[in-house]
């Protein structure tokens, strides 16, 4: 256990050399506000960065290690399969098995296509949508995450969709109406008032931000809603499939969409992403009718860790046991908070849950406005000076990794900082 903050002289020196080099010290600008931390390396559910500070890990590298850092046998399977060849621009077995079993495993789809990236699968579920019904539009909700293109990225203003970045045009968001999540009259409303909505693309449960579950009903409601008016159901699985269930949201749920994304937790930690659907949809990409292209789409390095990662969860399910963990870490946490006197609203599903400080419970994504985002990133960055990585905006991943020894751990050092925090 740490015994008091971590020093990181080394990756100190590192960020001043990254600055220099890539925009802001990183390649990515969710990581602007995380600490400058480099690491070394990671090993099932642990973190140890380049001056040897160890790290329970619960950001998971934003989701993907479901299985925790570096799994022997997802790497292995990898390794030989890589050895043959890595991007053939053909076709080639691995792809079969890799769909097959993400067939078998979601139960509800008939075929699927693989891609890199949840942004760019969320881009070909939106054409094919609009290609079946020849509509434009698309109904999204506020605080869910599709991908940082012009025409998914966006901030909520007076309930509208604008623009996030800046560069972005405004003018590739008219194509989509935002709502309030959890609100099926508001989706009752809006397609009974337009004839030209495609698709309703939501996350099923919203783990993005708040891990904030459906109410009883609304996925069903939606479901109808979409039915009556011909339009295409989609779900963003990107962070939930896999995750919260085998067969993910849909399977948690009892809801089927027409299509759904995946990415993350169905490769072990590798970047692979995957639009599942029903046969005559998606076969309209199979006759060229619809462009879905990429040259390392279901490469075979992609292709191998999402069979290896999807035998293992079929072999020995997770689930069970990741949930218990999840809910011991959950309780542990509203138990120190108390003890120390902190505010700390901790809710979501087990294996990726919210934590923040401020009155819950949070049912949609205007009443996040409830919690005092900046005072919990500010503990974030005390919690990762203790050993606990963490993400700043609050959502918390378990892994197939993590184990009691892990939770007893993490509750010790979070105990230390808290006590930092008030003192």
């Amino acid at each position: 256990m740490t015994s008091g903050p971590y020093q990181t002289e080394r990756s100190a020196e590192l960020r001043s050399r990254a600055q220099r080099v890539l925009p802001g010290g990183v390649n990515s600008n969710v990581r602007l506000l995380a600490p400058a931390v480099f690491f070394d390396h990671g090993s099932g559910s642990r973190l140890v960065d380049i001056d040897g500070n160890e790290y329970v890990d619960y950001l998971l590298g934003q989701g993907p290690n479901f299985l925790g850092h570096a799994p022997a046998d997802i790497l292995d399977a990898v390794d030989a399969a890589t050895r043959r060849g890595m991007v053939y621009g053909a076709q080639h077995p691995l792809e079969l098995e890799a769909a097959e079993l993400m067939i078998d495993a979601l139960g509800w789809p008939d075929k699927v296509r693989f891609g890199v990236s949840g942004t760019e699968s969320i881009q070909a579920a939106l054409r094919m949508a609009r290609a079946v019904t020849g509509r434009p539009r698309f109904v999204r909700f506020e605080g869910h995450y599709h991908g940082w293109l012009d025409n998914t990225l966006a901030a909520v203003e007076n309930g509208r969709a604008v623009p996030a970045s800046a560069g972005q045009l405004a003018s590739h968001l008219e194509d989509s109406i935002m709502l309030p999540w959890n609100d099926l009259a508001a989706v009752e409303a809006v397609l009974a008032r337009h004839d030209d909505i495609a698709a309703v693309l939501m996350e099923p449960t919203m783990l993005n931000a708040g891990s904030i579950e459906p109410l009883p009903n609304y996925l069903e409601g939606v479901r109808a809603v979409c039915d009556a008016a011909g339009v295409v159901l989609i779900f963003d699985e990107v962070i939930s499939g896999f995750r919260v269930a085998a067969g993910g949201a849909a399977q948690r749920y009892g809801v089927t969409p027409d299509m759904a994304t995946y990415g993350k937790a169905m490769a072990g930690g590798w970047p692979v992403s995957a639009l599942a659907g029903t046969g005559a949809m998606m076969e309209r990409f199979g006759t060229g009718e619809v462009n879905h292209s990429g040259t390392f789409n279901a490469s075979v390095m992609a292709c191998a860790a999402t069979a290896a990662t999807l035998h293992r969860l079929a072999a020995d399910p997770p689930y069970e046991r990741i949930a218990q963990l999840g809910t011991r870490l959950k309780d542990g946490l509203a138990e120190l908070a108390i003890g120390h006197g902190l505010d700390l609203n901790i809710q979501g599903v087990p294996m990726a849950f919210h934590a923040g400080f401020g009155a819950g419970p949070v049912t949609d994504y205007r009443s996040l406005g409830r919690l005092d985002a900046d005072a919990y990133a500010a503990f974030s960055h005390t919690l990762i000076a203790h050993g606990v990585w963490v993400a700043g905006r609050g959502i918390w991943y378990l892994s197939a990794a993590h184990d009691d020894a892990d939770i007893d751990e993490t509750l010790q050092r979070v105990d230390a900082a808290m006590k930092a925090t008030v003192s």
